[in-house]
Protein backbone atom coordinates (compact mmCIF):
# COMPACT_ATOMS: atom_id res chain seq x y z
CA UNK A 1 0.00 0.00 0.00
CA UNK A 2 1.92 3.12 -1.43
CA UNK A 3 1.76 6.61 -0.45
CA UNK A 4 -0.08 7.42 -3.74
CA UNK A 5 -2.82 4.49 -2.61
CA UNK A 6 -3.08 6.16 0.36
CA UNK A 7 -3.81 9.68 -1.45
CA UNK A 8 -5.65 7.85 -4.05
CA UNK A 9 -8.14 6.15 -1.40
CA UNK A 10 -8.79 9.54 0.55
CA UNK A 11 -9.74 11.30 -2.64
CA UNK A 12 -12.38 8.76 -3.30
CA UNK A 13 -10.37 7.83 -6.83
CA UNK A 14 -8.97 4.85 -5.99
CA UNK A 15 -10.37 2.26 -8.60
CA UNK A 16 -8.14 -1.00 -7.46
CA UNK A 17 -8.44 -1.22 -3.62
CA UNK A 18 -9.35 -4.47 -3.87
CA UNK A 19 -5.86 -5.65 -5.06
CA UNK A 20 -4.32 -3.58 -2.34
CA UNK A 21 -7.41 -4.51 0.88
CA UNK A 22 -8.41 -7.59 2.16
CA UNK A 23 -6.69 -11.08 2.44
CA UNK A 24 -3.87 -11.54 -0.48
CA UNK A 25 -2.36 -15.13 -0.63
CA UNK A 26 1.19 -14.68 -0.98
CA UNK A 27 4.30 -17.39 -0.86
CA UNK A 28 4.44 -18.21 3.03
CA UNK A 29 0.74 -17.01 4.41
CA UNK A 30 -1.76 -14.22 3.58
CA UNK A 31 -1.05 -10.54 4.17
CA UNK A 32 -4.42 -8.72 5.70
CA UNK A 33 -5.51 -4.99 5.31
CA UNK A 34 -8.77 -3.65 6.60
CA UNK A 35 -9.77 -0.11 6.99
CA UNK A 36 -10.64 0.94 10.73
CA UNK A 37 -9.44 4.27 11.53
CA UNK A 38 -11.02 4.83 14.79
CA UNK A 39 -10.57 1.64 16.00
CA UNK A 40 -8.10 0.92 18.94
CA UNK A 41 -7.27 -2.97 18.30
CA UNK A 42 -7.62 -5.00 15.56
CA UNK A 43 -6.56 -8.56 15.27
CA UNK A 44 -7.54 -10.98 12.52
CA UNK A 45 -9.20 -14.29 14.09
CA UNK A 46 -9.89 -17.58 12.04
CA UNK A 47 -9.40 -21.00 11.37
CA UNK A 48 -5.62 -20.39 11.28
CA UNK A 49 -5.59 -19.23 14.89
CA UNK A 50 -8.43 -20.92 16.64
CA UNK A 51 -10.82 -17.60 16.66
CA UNK A 52 -7.82 -16.24 19.25
CA UNK A 53 -8.51 -12.27 19.25
CA UNK A 54 -4.68 -11.68 20.78
CA UNK A 55 -3.03 -14.04 18.40
CA UNK A 56 -2.85 -12.28 15.27
CA UNK A 57 -2.65 -8.45 16.06
CA UNK A 58 -2.67 -5.80 13.10
CA UNK A 59 -0.51 -2.58 12.80
CA UNK A 60 -1.54 0.86 11.94
CA UNK A 61 -0.66 2.30 9.04
CA UNK A 62 -1.15 5.19 7.23
CA UNK A 63 -5.04 6.14 6.20
CA UNK A 64 -6.01 4.36 9.22
CA UNK A 65 -5.45 0.56 7.26
CA UNK A 66 -4.17 -2.13 9.75
CA UNK A 67 -2.07 -4.44 8.30
CA UNK A 68 -0.44 -7.79 9.32
CA UNK A 69 0.68 -11.26 8.27
CA UNK A 70 -0.16 -14.89 9.21
CA UNK A 71 2.23 -17.58 8.45
CA UNK A 72 -0.16 -20.37 8.50
CA UNK A 73 -3.39 -19.01 7.15
CA UNK A 74 -3.98 -20.59 3.38
CA UNK A 75 -6.95 -20.71 0.99
CA UNK A 76 -10.09 -22.02 2.38
CA UNK A 77 -9.96 -20.28 5.87
CA UNK A 78 -12.40 -18.89 7.56
CA UNK A 79 -11.20 -15.43 9.16
CA UNK A 80 -12.98 -12.44 10.61
CA UNK A 81 -11.34 -9.31 12.13
CA UNK A 82 -11.47 -8.63 15.80
CA UNK A 83 -12.19 -4.80 16.26
CA UNK A 84 -11.97 -2.61 19.65
CA UNK A 85 -14.19 0.75 18.98
CA UNK A 86 -12.89 3.91 20.57
CA UNK A 87 -15.59 3.49 23.16
CA UNK A 88 -14.37 -0.11 23.94
CA UNK A 89 -17.03 -1.72 22.13
CA UNK A 90 -15.81 -5.26 20.49
CA UNK A 91 -16.92 -6.27 17.23
CA UNK A 92 -16.85 -8.87 14.83
CA UNK A 93 -16.63 -7.87 11.47
CA UNK A 94 -16.55 -9.68 8.15
CA UNK A 95 -13.80 -8.25 5.85
CA UNK A 96 -15.57 -5.67 3.63
CA UNK A 97 -12.93 -6.39 0.38
CA UNK A 98 -13.48 -10.43 1.16
CA UNK A 99 -13.66 -12.37 -2.30
CA UNK A 100 -15.36 -14.90 -0.68
CA UNK A 101 -18.03 -15.72 1.76
CA UNK A 102 -19.16 -18.57 4.18
CA UNK A 103 -22.74 -19.30 2.77
CA UNK A 104 -25.47 -18.03 4.74
CA UNK A 105 -26.90 -18.07 7.80
CA UNK A 106 -22.89 -18.40 8.30
CA UNK A 107 -21.23 -14.68 7.81
CA UNK A 108 -17.00 -15.40 7.76
CA UNK A 109 -15.04 -14.15 5.29
CA UNK A 110 -13.26 -16.76 3.67
CA UNK A 111 -9.42 -16.89 2.05
CA UNK A 112 -9.88 -16.90 -1.61
CA UNK A 113 -7.21 -17.42 -4.46
CA UNK A 114 -8.62 -18.03 -7.89
CA UNK A 115 -7.37 -20.39 -10.32
CA UNK A 116 -9.60 -20.24 -13.21
CA UNK A 117 -9.01 -17.78 -16.36
CA UNK A 118 -11.01 -16.57 -18.54
CA UNK A 119 -10.70 -17.73 -21.90
CA UNK A 120 -13.37 -15.58 -23.68
CA UNK A 121 -13.61 -11.66 -24.14
CA UNK A 122 -16.63 -9.70 -23.12
CA UNK A 123 -19.34 -8.77 -25.79
CA UNK A 124 -19.13 -6.34 -27.95
CA UNK A 125 -21.47 -3.64 -26.44
CA UNK A 126 -22.70 -0.76 -28.89
CA UNK A 127 -25.45 1.68 -28.63
CA UNK A 128 -26.30 0.45 -32.59
CA UNK A 129 -26.72 -2.97 -31.35
CA UNK A 130 -29.97 -5.10 -30.25
CA UNK A 131 -29.87 -5.14 -26.74
CA UNK A 132 -32.48 -7.58 -25.17
CA UNK A 133 -32.26 -8.99 -21.71
CA UNK A 134 -33.51 -11.55 -19.47
CA UNK A 135 -33.79 -11.14 -15.95
CA UNK A 136 -33.26 -13.82 -14.10
CA UNK A 137 -33.46 -14.57 -10.12
CA UNK A 138 -30.80 -17.39 -9.87
CA UNK A 139 -32.17 -19.11 -6.90
CA UNK A 140 -35.59 -19.50 -8.40
CA UNK A 141 -35.23 -19.78 -12.33
CA UNK A 142 -34.98 -23.43 -11.14
CA UNK A 143 -34.22 -24.88 -8.40
CA UNK A 144 -30.97 -26.68 -7.61
CA UNK A 145 -28.84 -24.94 -9.45
CA UNK A 146 -25.06 -24.10 -8.68
CA UNK A 147 -23.18 -21.55 -11.12
CA UNK A 148 -21.74 -24.02 -13.29
CA UNK A 149 -25.33 -26.07 -14.08
CA UNK A 150 -26.87 -22.71 -14.05
CA UNK A 151 -24.36 -21.02 -16.92
CA UNK A 152 -25.10 -24.57 -18.96
CA UNK A 153 -28.87 -23.93 -18.59
CA UNK A 154 -29.39 -20.30 -18.91
CA UNK A 155 -27.10 -20.31 -22.33
CA UNK A 156 -28.96 -22.38 -23.73
CA UNK A 157 -32.25 -21.36 -22.92
CA UNK A 158 -31.11 -17.46 -23.69
CA UNK A 159 -29.85 -18.94 -27.56
CA UNK A 160 -33.10 -21.04 -27.85
CA UNK A 161 -35.33 -17.74 -27.17
CA UNK A 162 -32.98 -14.90 -28.39
CA UNK A 163 -31.85 -13.07 -25.43
CA UNK A 164 -28.04 -11.76 -26.12
CA UNK A 165 -27.80 -10.55 -22.58
CA UNK A 166 -28.75 -11.88 -18.80
CA UNK A 167 -29.14 -9.35 -15.71
CA UNK A 168 -28.81 -11.20 -12.70
CA UNK A 169 -30.78 -10.22 -9.65
CA UNK A 170 -27.79 -8.89 -6.90
CA UNK A 171 -25.35 -11.98 -6.32
CA UNK A 172 -23.26 -9.44 -4.13
CA UNK A 173 -23.18 -11.48 -0.80
CA UNK A 174 -25.99 -10.82 1.17
CA UNK A 175 -27.50 -12.32 4.55
CA UNK A 176 -31.33 -12.62 4.09
CA UNK A 177 -32.83 -14.65 0.94
CA UNK A 178 -35.63 -12.45 1.31
CA UNK A 179 -33.87 -9.39 0.40
CA UNK A 180 -33.55 -11.13 -2.95
CA UNK A 181 -29.79 -10.12 -2.80
CA UNK A 182 -30.89 -6.11 -2.49
CA UNK A 183 -29.09 -5.70 1.34
CA UNK A 184 -26.02 -6.47 0.56
CA UNK A 185 -22.94 -7.45 2.98
CA UNK A 186 -20.29 -8.74 0.15
CA UNK A 187 -19.77 -6.02 -2.49
CA UNK A 188 -15.98 -8.05 -3.23
CA UNK A 189 -17.99 -11.33 -3.53
CA UNK A 190 -20.30 -13.76 -5.42
CA UNK A 191 -22.67 -15.64 -3.26
CA UNK A 192 -21.70 -18.65 -1.40
CA UNK A 193 -25.27 -20.16 -2.50
CA UNK A 194 -24.09 -21.44 -5.91
CA UNK A 195 -20.72 -21.62 -5.34
CA UNK A 196 -17.24 -20.35 -5.19
CA UNK A 197 -15.93 -17.65 -7.15
CA UNK A 198 -14.03 -19.55 -9.59
CA UNK A 199 -17.22 -21.30 -10.31
CA UNK A 200 -19.02 -17.60 -10.76
CA UNK A 201 -15.94 -16.27 -13.44
CA UNK A 202 -16.90 -19.95 -15.13
CA UNK A 203 -20.38 -19.06 -15.32
CA UNK A 204 -19.34 -15.66 -16.96
CA UNK A 205 -17.03 -17.42 -19.27
CA UNK A 206 -19.66 -19.68 -20.73
CA UNK A 207 -22.03 -17.06 -20.89
CA UNK A 208 -19.47 -15.30 -23.22
CA UNK A 209 -18.86 -18.14 -25.10
CA UNK A 210 -22.03 -18.59 -26.04
CA UNK A 211 -22.42 -14.68 -26.93
CA UNK A 212 -24.69 -13.81 -24.05
CA UNK A 213 -23.74 -10.66 -22.06
CA UNK A 214 -23.56 -10.79 -18.18
CA UNK A 215 -24.87 -7.87 -16.34
CA UNK A 216 -24.95 -7.70 -12.88
CA UNK A 217 -27.62 -5.62 -10.44
CA UNK A 218 -25.50 -3.94 -8.02
CA UNK A 219 -26.42 -1.56 -4.96
CA UNK A 220 -24.54 1.37 -4.14
CA UNK A 221 -27.42 3.05 -2.71
CA UNK A 222 -27.49 1.53 0.53
CA UNK A 223 -26.17 -1.62 2.46
CA UNK A 224 -27.45 -4.37 5.33
CA UNK A 225 -27.69 -3.54 9.13
CA UNK A 226 -26.88 -7.02 9.75
CA UNK A 227 -23.48 -6.74 12.76
CA UNK A 228 -21.14 -8.64 10.54
CA UNK A 229 -21.38 -5.67 7.90
CA UNK A 230 -20.25 -2.51 7.27
CA UNK A 231 -22.16 -0.97 10.20
CA UNK A 232 -20.38 0.98 12.87
CA UNK A 233 -17.55 -0.85 11.72
CA UNK A 234 -15.02 0.60 13.88
CA UNK A 235 -17.04 1.69 16.58
CA UNK A 236 -17.92 4.60 14.38
CA UNK A 237 -20.18 5.55 11.88
CA UNK A 238 -17.31 5.04 9.03
CA UNK A 239 -19.46 3.47 5.24
CA UNK A 240 -22.80 5.33 6.92
CA UNK A 241 -24.10 9.05 7.72
CA UNK A 242 -24.16 8.72 11.68
CA UNK A 243 -27.44 11.45 11.30
CA UNK A 244 -30.20 9.27 10.55
CA UNK A 245 -31.52 11.64 8.22
CA UNK A 246 -29.08 11.03 6.03
CA UNK A 247 -27.85 7.67 6.92
CA UNK A 248 -31.32 5.44 7.52
CA UNK A 249 -33.70 4.71 4.71
CA UNK A 250 -36.64 4.22 6.61
CA UNK A 251 -38.21 2.42 3.49
CA UNK A 252 -36.04 0.05 3.64
CA UNK A 253 -34.52 -0.11 6.67
CA UNK A 254 -31.11 -0.39 5.47
CA UNK A 255 -28.10 2.43 5.90
CA UNK A 256 -26.78 4.51 3.40
CA UNK A 257 -23.41 5.34 2.56
CA UNK A 258 -21.67 8.74 3.38
CA UNK A 259 -20.57 9.57 -0.53
CA UNK A 260 -18.84 12.60 1.29
CA UNK A 261 -15.92 10.43 2.31
CA UNK A 262 -13.17 9.51 -0.34
CA UNK A 263 -12.24 6.42 1.16
CA UNK A 264 -16.54 5.46 0.88
CA UNK A 265 -16.32 6.49 -2.73
CA UNK A 266 -13.07 4.61 -3.50
CA UNK A 267 -14.75 1.36 -1.50
CA UNK A 268 -17.36 1.64 -3.77
CA UNK A 269 -15.78 2.41 -7.35
CA UNK A 270 -13.42 -0.29 -6.59
CA UNK A 271 -16.60 -2.63 -5.59
CA UNK A 272 -17.45 -2.00 -9.59
CA UNK A 273 -14.01 -2.22 -10.85
CA UNK A 274 -13.63 -5.52 -9.55
CA UNK A 275 -16.48 -7.05 -11.10
CA UNK A 276 -15.13 -5.70 -14.37
CA UNK A 277 -11.82 -6.41 -13.95
CA UNK A 278 -11.83 -9.52 -12.47
CA UNK A 279 -14.64 -11.33 -13.26
CA UNK A 280 -15.19 -9.42 -17.02
CA UNK A 281 -18.95 -8.79 -16.69
CA UNK A 282 -20.10 -6.63 -19.68
CA UNK A 283 -22.38 -4.42 -17.32
CA UNK A 284 -23.62 -3.03 -13.85
CA UNK A 285 -27.40 -1.99 -13.65
CA UNK A 286 -26.78 0.56 -10.47
CA UNK A 287 -30.19 -0.14 -7.99
CA UNK A 288 -32.17 2.85 -6.91
CA UNK A 289 -30.06 5.49 -8.26
CA UNK A 290 -33.52 7.79 -7.52
CA UNK A 291 -32.95 7.43 -3.35
CA UNK A 292 -29.26 8.93 -3.45
CA UNK A 293 -29.67 11.74 -6.21
CA UNK A 294 -32.31 13.22 -3.43
CA UNK A 295 -31.43 13.71 -0.11
CA UNK A 296 -35.45 13.80 0.89
CA UNK A 297 -35.87 10.25 -0.88
CA UNK A 298 -38.84 8.66 0.86
CA UNK A 299 -38.30 10.53 4.06
CA UNK A 300 -40.63 13.15 6.11
CA UNK A 301 -37.29 14.68 7.56
CA UNK A 302 -34.25 15.73 5.36
CA UNK A 303 -31.21 17.84 5.59
CA UNK A 304 -30.58 20.31 2.97
CA UNK A 305 -27.74 20.72 1.00
CA UNK A 306 -25.26 23.71 1.16
CA UNK A 307 -27.08 25.34 -1.16
CA UNK A 308 -30.81 25.03 0.41
CA UNK A 309 -31.38 22.13 -2.44
CA UNK A 310 -32.55 18.52 -2.12
CA UNK A 311 -29.71 17.07 -4.32
CA UNK A 312 -27.37 15.00 -2.91
CA UNK A 313 -24.05 16.54 -4.04
CA UNK A 314 -21.65 14.18 -2.85
CA UNK A 315 -23.90 11.40 -4.44
CA UNK A 316 -24.04 12.82 -7.61
CA UNK A 317 -20.26 13.64 -7.93
CA UNK A 318 -19.74 10.07 -6.87
CA UNK A 319 -22.01 8.95 -9.47
CA UNK A 320 -20.25 11.21 -12.12
CA UNK A 321 -16.81 9.53 -10.68
CA UNK A 322 -17.88 5.64 -10.89
CA UNK A 323 -18.98 5.78 -14.59
CA UNK A 324 -15.88 8.49 -15.63
CA UNK A 325 -13.12 6.32 -14.00
CA UNK A 326 -14.94 3.16 -15.44
CA UNK A 327 -15.34 4.49 -18.56
CA UNK A 328 -11.61 5.73 -18.94
CA UNK A 329 -10.47 1.48 -18.27
CA UNK A 330 -13.33 -0.39 -19.89
CA UNK A 331 -13.87 0.95 -23.52
CA UNK A 332 -16.48 -1.89 -24.00
CA UNK A 333 -18.81 -1.15 -21.05
CA UNK A 334 -22.59 -0.27 -19.96
CA UNK A 335 -23.26 1.07 -16.59
CA UNK A 336 -27.14 1.05 -16.51
CA UNK A 337 -28.87 3.79 -14.28
CA UNK A 338 -32.28 2.28 -12.37
CA UNK A 339 -33.76 6.21 -12.06
CA UNK A 340 -36.96 6.57 -11.42
CA UNK A 341 -37.64 10.70 -11.62
CA UNK A 342 -36.96 13.16 -14.34
CA UNK A 343 -33.67 14.32 -12.99
CA UNK A 344 -31.90 15.68 -16.33
CA UNK A 345 -28.93 14.12 -18.02
CA UNK A 346 -28.58 10.57 -16.68
CA UNK A 347 -27.44 9.32 -20.11
CA UNK A 348 -25.40 12.53 -20.73
CA UNK A 349 -21.58 12.77 -20.78
CA UNK A 350 -20.09 13.81 -17.49
CA UNK A 351 -18.17 15.96 -19.47
CA UNK A 352 -20.90 17.98 -21.20
CA UNK A 353 -22.79 18.25 -17.32
CA UNK A 354 -24.26 14.32 -17.19
CA UNK A 355 -23.92 12.07 -14.90
CA UNK A 356 -22.34 9.68 -17.35
CA UNK A 357 -24.84 6.44 -17.60
CA UNK A 358 -24.78 4.22 -20.43
CA UNK A 359 -28.69 4.03 -20.15
CA UNK A 360 -31.60 4.28 -18.14
CA UNK A 361 -34.74 2.34 -17.31
CA UNK A 362 -37.58 3.84 -18.87
CA UNK A 363 -39.85 3.54 -16.10
CA UNK A 364 -42.10 6.15 -17.22
CA UNK A 365 -42.63 3.97 -20.15
CA UNK A 366 -42.87 0.87 -17.92
CA UNK A 367 -45.72 2.67 -15.53
CA UNK A 368 -47.72 3.80 -18.31
CA UNK A 369 -48.07 1.03 -20.60
CA UNK A 370 -49.05 -1.04 -17.95
CA UNK A 371 -51.62 0.81 -16.43
CA UNK A 372 -53.01 1.20 -20.05
CA UNK A 373 -53.05 -2.11 -21.07
CA UNK A 374 -54.86 -2.93 -17.72
CA UNK A 375 -58.10 -0.84 -19.20
CA UNK A 376 -60.78 -3.03 -21.15
CA UNK A 377 -60.37 -2.25 -24.44
CA UNK A 378 -63.61 -0.34 -24.60
CA UNK A 379 -61.94 2.48 -22.46
CA UNK A 380 -58.79 2.44 -24.38
CA UNK A 381 -60.08 5.58 -26.14
CA UNK A 382 -60.76 7.74 -23.41
CA UNK A 383 -57.07 6.94 -22.27
CA UNK A 384 -55.28 7.55 -25.80
CA UNK A 385 -53.30 10.59 -25.21
CA UNK A 386 -51.54 7.62 -22.51
CA UNK A 387 -49.89 6.48 -24.58
CA UNK A 388 -48.95 9.08 -27.42
CA UNK A 389 -47.46 11.04 -24.58
CA UNK A 390 -44.71 8.23 -24.02
CA UNK A 391 -43.12 9.35 -27.45
CA UNK A 392 -42.66 13.08 -26.42
CA UNK A 393 -39.75 11.65 -23.86
CA UNK A 394 -38.98 8.31 -25.33
CA UNK A 395 -35.57 10.28 -26.79
CA UNK A 396 -34.85 12.12 -23.66
CA UNK A 397 -32.62 9.71 -22.57
CA UNK A 398 -31.07 6.56 -24.08
CA UNK A 399 -33.52 4.06 -22.38
CA UNK A 400 -34.02 0.53 -21.61
CA UNK A 401 -37.45 -0.70 -21.38
CA UNK A 402 -37.89 -3.13 -18.24
CA UNK A 403 -40.75 -5.23 -17.40
CA UNK A 404 -38.79 -6.36 -14.46
CA UNK A 405 -39.26 -8.21 -11.37
CA UNK A 406 -40.59 -5.13 -9.53
CA UNK A 407 -43.97 -5.36 -11.70
CA UNK A 408 -44.44 -8.87 -10.64
CA UNK A 409 -44.20 -9.01 -6.87
CA UNK A 410 -45.97 -7.43 -4.00
CA UNK A 411 -49.62 -8.10 -4.86
CA UNK A 412 -48.91 -6.50 -8.29
CA UNK A 413 -50.11 -9.78 -10.14
CA UNK A 414 -48.57 -10.98 -12.72
CA UNK A 415 -48.23 -9.61 -16.13
CA UNK A 416 -50.76 -12.39 -17.78
CA UNK A 417 -52.49 -11.38 -14.89
CA UNK A 418 -52.90 -7.55 -15.75
CA UNK A 419 -54.00 -8.18 -18.90
CA UNK A 420 -58.01 -7.39 -18.84
CA UNK A 421 -60.81 -9.77 -20.21
CA UNK A 422 -61.09 -13.87 -20.48
CA UNK A 423 -58.30 -16.06 -20.35
CA UNK A 424 -57.77 -16.15 -24.21
CA UNK A 425 -58.13 -11.92 -24.52
CA UNK A 426 -55.34 -12.16 -21.83
CA UNK A 427 -52.92 -13.67 -24.00
CA UNK A 428 -54.24 -11.72 -26.98
CA UNK A 429 -53.56 -8.35 -24.80
CA UNK A 430 -50.11 -9.35 -23.39
CA UNK A 431 -48.97 -10.44 -27.26
CA UNK A 432 -49.73 -6.87 -28.00
CA UNK A 433 -48.31 -5.44 -25.35
CA UNK A 434 -44.90 -6.95 -26.23
CA UNK A 435 -45.05 -6.34 -29.83
CA UNK A 436 -45.71 -2.67 -28.97
CA UNK A 437 -42.48 -3.01 -26.12
CA UNK A 438 -40.59 -4.41 -29.40
CA UNK A 439 -41.29 -1.91 -31.55
CA UNK A 440 -41.18 1.17 -29.23
CA UNK A 441 -37.20 2.92 -28.95
CA UNK A 442 -35.20 1.66 -26.41
CA UNK A 443 -33.53 -1.57 -25.17
CA UNK A 444 -35.38 -4.68 -24.15
CA UNK A 445 -35.60 -6.27 -20.34
CA UNK A 446 -38.49 -9.07 -19.65
CA UNK A 447 -38.57 -10.77 -16.12
CA UNK A 448 -38.39 -14.31 -15.69
CA UNK A 449 -41.68 -16.33 -16.28
CA UNK A 450 -42.50 -13.44 -18.45
CA UNK A 451 -42.06 -15.18 -21.32
CA UNK A 452 -44.77 -18.17 -20.79
CA UNK A 453 -47.02 -16.09 -19.05
CA UNK A 454 -46.62 -17.14 -15.47
CA UNK A 455 -49.95 -16.60 -13.61
CA UNK A 456 -48.44 -16.67 -10.13
CA UNK A 457 -47.11 -13.56 -8.73
CA UNK A 458 -42.88 -14.34 -8.45
CA UNK A 459 -41.71 -15.79 -5.18
CA UNK A 460 -37.61 -15.79 -4.60
CA UNK A 461 -38.76 -19.39 -2.50
CA UNK A 462 -39.81 -21.62 -5.62
CA UNK A 463 -38.77 -22.15 -8.92
CA UNK A 464 -40.97 -20.93 -12.00
CA UNK A 465 -44.38 -22.65 -13.06
CA UNK A 466 -42.53 -24.49 -16.26
CA UNK A 467 -45.41 -27.18 -16.01
CA UNK A 468 -47.46 -24.69 -17.55
CA UNK A 469 -45.65 -24.52 -20.97
CA UNK A 470 -46.29 -28.61 -21.03
CA UNK A 471 -49.60 -28.73 -19.55
CA UNK A 472 -51.33 -25.49 -21.10
CA UNK A 473 -51.25 -25.09 -24.91
CA UNK A 474 -51.39 -21.58 -24.56
CA UNK A 475 -48.83 -20.97 -22.14
CA UNK A 476 -46.30 -22.74 -25.00
CA UNK A 477 -48.25 -20.81 -27.61
CA UNK A 478 -46.81 -17.47 -25.98
CA UNK A 479 -43.15 -18.91 -25.03
CA UNK A 480 -42.63 -19.40 -29.32
CA UNK A 481 -44.75 -16.15 -29.83
CA UNK A 482 -41.85 -14.44 -27.80
CA UNK A 483 -39.19 -16.51 -29.23
CA UNK A 484 -39.99 -15.40 -32.30
CA UNK A 485 -40.63 -12.25 -31.64
CA UNK A 486 -37.25 -12.34 -29.67
CA UNK A 487 -35.51 -13.22 -32.88
CA UNK A 488 -37.14 -10.83 -35.40
CA UNK A 489 -36.00 -8.10 -33.07
CA UNK A 490 -32.12 -9.13 -33.20
CA UNK A 491 -32.59 -9.50 -36.86
CA UNK A 492 -34.60 -6.43 -37.98
CA UNK A 493 -31.81 -3.52 -37.87
CA UNK A 494 -34.95 -1.10 -38.28
CA UNK A 495 -35.92 -1.61 -34.40
CA UNK A 496 -32.48 -0.89 -32.81
CA UNK A 497 -30.25 1.02 -35.53
CA UNK A 498 -30.35 4.59 -34.37
CA UNK A 499 -32.28 3.27 -31.94
CA UNK A 500 -33.09 7.14 -30.58
CA UNK A 501 -33.65 9.32 -34.18
CA UNK A 502 -35.18 7.09 -36.79
CA UNK A 503 -39.13 7.89 -35.98
CA UNK A 504 -41.86 9.73 -37.49
CA UNK A 505 -45.28 9.68 -36.87
CA UNK A 506 -48.18 8.76 -39.01
CA UNK A 507 -51.17 8.52 -36.77
CA UNK A 508 -51.57 9.30 -33.15
CA UNK A 509 -54.51 11.18 -32.60
CA UNK A 510 -56.78 7.90 -33.47
CA UNK A 511 -58.42 7.51 -30.29
CA UNK A 512 -62.35 6.75 -31.18
CA UNK A 513 -60.38 3.75 -32.30
CA UNK A 514 -57.64 3.40 -30.38
CA UNK A 515 -55.10 2.98 -32.81
CA UNK A 516 -51.37 3.99 -33.10
CA UNK A 517 -49.24 4.32 -36.51
CA UNK A 518 -45.48 5.39 -37.00
CA UNK A 519 -42.61 4.50 -38.65
CA UNK A 520 -39.12 3.47 -37.67
CA UNK A 521 -36.58 3.68 -40.28
CA UNK A 522 -37.96 1.07 -43.08
CA UNK A 523 -40.61 -0.15 -40.28
CA UNK A 524 -44.19 0.96 -40.72
CA UNK A 525 -45.86 -0.04 -36.68
CA UNK A 526 -49.87 -0.02 -36.60
CA UNK A 527 -51.44 -0.76 -33.19
CA UNK A 528 -54.60 -1.76 -33.00
CA UNK A 529 -55.43 -1.49 -29.30
CA UNK A 530 -59.03 -1.99 -29.31
CA UNK A 531 -61.02 -5.25 -29.13
CA UNK A 532 -62.82 -4.30 -32.56
CA UNK A 533 -61.63 -5.40 -36.20
CA UNK A 534 -61.08 -2.11 -38.28
CA UNK A 535 -62.16 -3.17 -42.14
CA UNK A 536 -60.33 -1.00 -44.62
CA UNK A 537 -58.26 1.26 -42.43
CA UNK A 538 -56.59 4.22 -44.18
CA UNK A 539 -53.32 5.40 -43.59
CA UNK A 540 -50.85 7.66 -45.23
CA UNK A 541 -47.39 6.47 -45.84
CA UNK A 542 -45.19 7.53 -48.94
CA UNK A 543 -44.13 3.61 -49.28
CA UNK A 544 -45.00 2.16 -52.13
CA UNK A 545 -45.19 -1.44 -51.21
CA UNK A 546 -45.35 -3.09 -47.68
CA UNK A 547 -45.01 -6.43 -46.54
CA UNK A 548 -46.32 -7.49 -43.10
CA UNK A 549 -43.53 -8.80 -41.60
CA UNK A 550 -44.53 -9.80 -37.92
CA UNK A 551 -48.02 -9.61 -36.71
CA UNK A 552 -49.38 -10.51 -32.88
CA UNK A 553 -52.39 -12.33 -34.68
CA UNK A 554 -49.83 -14.42 -36.64
CA UNK A 555 -52.53 -13.80 -39.44
CA UNK A 556 -51.13 -11.45 -42.43
CA UNK A 557 -47.17 -12.66 -42.15
CA UNK A 558 -46.02 -11.72 -46.19
CA UNK A 559 -49.01 -9.98 -46.98
CA UNK A 560 -48.49 -7.56 -49.38
CA UNK A 561 -49.68 -4.13 -49.62
CA UNK A 562 -49.65 -1.62 -52.28
CA UNK A 563 -50.34 1.88 -51.87
CA UNK A 564 -53.33 4.11 -54.22
CA UNK A 565 -51.59 7.43 -55.15
CA UNK A 566 -54.43 9.10 -52.71
CA UNK A 567 -52.58 12.22 -50.56
CA UNK A 568 -53.82 11.05 -47.27
CA UNK A 569 -52.91 14.11 -44.85
CA UNK A 570 -49.30 14.66 -44.31
CA UNK A 571 -48.76 12.04 -47.27
CA UNK A 572 -48.91 11.17 -50.75
CA UNK A 573 -49.95 7.97 -50.73
CA UNK A 574 -52.60 5.91 -48.86
CA UNK A 575 -52.31 1.93 -47.87
CA UNK A 576 -55.60 0.30 -46.66
CA UNK A 577 -55.71 -2.83 -44.62
CA UNK A 578 -58.45 -4.76 -42.12
CA UNK A 579 -57.09 -4.28 -38.61
CA UNK A 580 -57.23 -7.24 -35.79
CA UNK A 581 -58.71 -6.76 -32.59
CA UNK A 582 -55.89 -6.28 -29.91
CA UNK A 583 -52.90 -6.81 -32.91
CA UNK A 584 -49.81 -5.00 -33.43
CA UNK A 585 -48.35 -5.44 -36.77
CA UNK A 586 -45.20 -4.66 -38.51
CA UNK A 587 -44.96 -4.08 -42.44
CA UNK A 588 -41.73 -3.08 -44.19
CA UNK A 589 -41.02 -1.21 -46.85
CA UNK A 590 -40.32 -3.45 -50.10
CA UNK A 591 -39.51 -0.70 -52.64
CA UNK A 592 -36.97 2.78 -52.14
CA UNK A 593 -38.39 5.13 -50.40
CA UNK A 594 -40.43 8.16 -52.76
Amino acid sequence: MTDFDIYLFKEGTHTKLWQKMGAHVEKKGVRFRVWAPNAKYVSVVGDFNGYDKNSNPLIKKEGGIWEGFVNNAKKGDTYKYFIVGADNREFLKADPFAFYNEKPPKSASVIWDFEYTPKFKRVKNDYNKPVNIYEVHLGSWKKGLDYKKAAHELSAYCLEMGYNYIELMPITEYPYDGSWGYQVTGYFAPTARYGTPDEFMEFVDIMHKHGIGVILDWVPSHFAVDGHGLITFDGSCLYEHCDPRLGYHPDWKSHIFDYSKGEVRSFLISSANYWFSRYNIDALRVDAVASMLYLDYGRDEWVPNIYGGRENLDAIRFLKDLNRLNHDEFKNIFIIAEESTAFPGITKSVEDGGLGFDFKWNMGWMNDTLRYFHLDPYFRQFHHHEIAHLFYYAFAEKYILPLSHDEVVHGKGSLINKMPGDYDKKFENLKALYAFMYAFFGKKLLFMGGEFAQFREWDYKSELDWFLIEKFPKHKELKDYVKKLNHFYLNEKSLWKDDYVNFKWINYKDYTRSVFSYIRDDLVIVCNFADYRWENYKFGCDFEELEVVFDSKDQKIGKIYKSKPEKFEDFEKTFEIDLEPLSVIYLKNKKEKV
